[in-house]
């Protein structure tokens, strides 16, 4: 428990109400609390399951895309690099020279 929920639930042992008693009205008080985030949320429905199926598998969606495209963008960088570096000792052995003839 939180140490402000502890702090409650002491006073309230201290007025003669039981741990159990109040277990059970911090339970039903959170369950309710739980409830209304969700009515509010728009997710209190039928639907509700199959939407948050749904958002998740986008979710899911776009960090695939985007992984992919990072990957993508470092292999474009590393061949590019493997080029110039393979130009480069090409143009320094002279064999750039040799094949244009």
């Amino acid at each position: 428990m939180t140490a402000m929920l502890e702090g409650l639930v002491m006073q309230a042992e201290a007025q003669g109400a039981t741990r159990v008693t109040l277990r059970a009205l911090v339970e039903e008080a959170s369950e309710v609390g739980a409830c209304r985030a969700l009515r509010t949320l728009g997710l209190m429905d039928d639907r509700a399951g199959p939407d948050i199926t749904e958002l998740r598998q986008l979710i899911q969606g776009w960090r695939d895309a985007k992984k992919s495209a990072v990957s993508a963008v470092v292999a474009w960088v590393v061949r590019t690099l493997v080029a110039l570096l393979l130009i480069g000792v090409a143009v320094k052995t002279g064999w750039l020279e040799r094949v244009r003839g």
